[in-house]
């Protein structure tokens, strides 16, 4: 029985670089279900955390970067873990990655992720560098270019009181 409890893991919480140029929340909102893969990571650490701890459940803060106001938008749900990301392999995609083919699969990963909510108050990056309470955070680390990053569950607690998200 206790075998049983331990293998229970609480949902996580992650940090989804995206330019809203490229895909937005809206973006995301506007998807069929409201779900889209999250698709084009390039980035062996950021892949490695998709692939090894993402999970069903895990909660996705939307970030909005390279935009005149950069800061969290939105939340976002994991509904599909890592499966391979086939853009890798398709010579029309932007994400095309010519050394990724091996026996046919790609050897990048995406999940699945689907809209839960918008922030009433975006959480800019701005407002995260003057809150004691975020301090650590990742993304308020110098060189911290990751575009997904964990985020402790006191971070994602404060993150959700501060955005007031609605759902959608």
């Amino acid at each position: 029985m206790a075998a049983a409890a331990a293998a229970v893991r609480s949902p996580r919480f992650w940090l989804m670089k995206t330019e809203p140029v490229t895909f937005s929340l809206d973006d995301l909102l506007a998807s069929p279900a409201q779900t889209s893969s999250w698709e084009g990571v390039r980035n062996y650490q950021a892949r490695n955390l998709m692939r090894d701890e993402f999970k069903l459940g895990d909660r996705c803060f939307i970030y909005h970067s390279s935009c005149a106001e950069p800061g969290i938008v939105g939340l976002a749900e994991v509904v599909r873990e890592a499966h391979p990301d086939e853009t890798a392999l398709d010579p029309s995609s932007a994400y095309y990655d010519e050394k990724s083919f091996k026996d046919g699969v790609s050897r990048w990963c995406m999940v699945a992720v689907q809209a839960r909510a918008r922030f009433r108050n975006p959480v800019l990056l701005s407002q995260m560098r003057e809150e004691p309470g975020l301090l650590g955070l990742m993304v308020l680390q110098r060189g911290a270019r990751l575009s997904i990053q964990p985020v402790s569950p006191a971070h994602g607690a404060l993150i959700l009181k501060l955005g007031k998200p609605q759902k959608v």
